[in-house]
């Protein structure tokens, strides 16, 4: 189950060379930034707004992160044009908005399976960006050091200083061994709430509409359709698991409260020239029933997130007992 699943946590941390404004929440900035400055360094073709027809699609390493179809031998999803990205950048919590040269800006950037081995992409891109500028100023900054985290312990591994990367990205790697063994003394103490607190906005879709009530099966079936996809398309593994069953199993755990509400957001894509209203659910939800058996996927989404527009750090949320 799941055994070839992989990810890696790191923080990078950004020192303003001048007053930096951003919006309250900095994950489109810092996603949209990063992608138009790997793509002007990596793209044959800027010109284009779509990898689509692209001769280089499959080689080049844009696409695999911004733009990734399903190969043509693919077994699953293979209609689909657009299968979940394999990064997701956190924006720091904080709304936040002013940062002076004596301070730093910090977020983190979790990577799943192939991705892995691309974080010198990351990291070069995010050097560019800090010398094109970020923000309505296009405010300057110099990025101070990169570690990898484990993301349970805190522990940190430097990666990036001094602008020269010291160590390879397979620093503290996560797989789901790891993550079932974090929930194992729970489920053994046969846990039978938990709280789930969503710190972000949550796009979570079922039969057609975005809900505002996040049942726990409704939950569940966001967490099993990335996690499989992850796990298909970038770690190797096509995950066998009883779906139908774990659906039905999850309709037996009861949304006992909730204190949830939608929050409305929106960006500016400049590749494909429009607003794009991203919005989702926040608030904290505490779920009852035998939940055991669910808390290896609910820790491991803790990690990949949840629901859609993910990359952007939407689908943020962390579990209690």
């Amino acid at each position: 189950m799941l055994d070839q699943f992989q990810l890696a946590v790191y923080r990078f941390t950004l020192r303003p060379r001048e007053e930096m404004i951003l919006p309250v929440y900095k994950g489109a900035v810092l996603r949209g930034g990063f992608g138009y400055v790997f793509k002007r360094t990596v793209c044959f073709q800027p010109q284009t707004t779509s990898c689509r027809g692209c001769i280089l699609r499959y080689d080049c390493p844009y696409p695999a992160l911004f733009e990734p179809s399903p190969p043509p031998d693919a077994e699953v999803l293979r209609k689909n044009q657009n299968i979940p990205l394999a990064f997701v950048i956190e924006p720091p919590l904080d709304r936040r908005t002013r940062y002076g040269p004596e301070e730093t800006l910090g977020f983190r950037l979790v990577l799943i399976g192939q991705a892995i081995a691309r974080l010198a992409y990351f990291v070069v891109a995010f050097q560019q960006l800090g010398e094109a500028g970020i923000g309505p100023r296009r405010a300057k900054y110099t990025l101070e050091r990169v570690e990898a985290l484990q993301p349970w312990s805190g522990e940190a591994v430097s990666l990036y200083e001094d602008g020269a990367l010291v160590r390879g990205a397979g620093e503290l790697i996560v797989d789901y061994g790891m993550v079932a063994e974090r929930t194992a003394a729970l489920e053994a103490d046969g846990i039978d709430a938990i709280t789930v607190n969503f710190l972000t906005p949550t796009r979570l879709k079922h039969l057609g509409h975005y809900v505002t009530r996040p049942d726990f099966h409704i939950l569940v079936r966001a967490l099993l359709r990335r996690i499989s996809s992850l796990s298909y398309f970038y770690c190797g593994e096509r995950w066998e698991a009883d779906y139908w069953g774990i659906i039905e199993a999850a309709k037996g755990v009861r949304l006992a409260q909730a204190w949830t509400g939608w929050v409305d957001w929106e960006r500016y894509s400049r590749r494909q020239r429009q607003r794009m209203k991203l919005g989702g659910l926040v608030g904290q939800a505490i779920y009852e029933g035998e939940l055991g058996p669910f808390l290896p996927l609910l820790a491991l989404g803790e990690l990949v997130h949840v629901g859609k527009a993910c990359v952007f750090g939407h689908g943020k949320y962390e579990i209690a007992p």
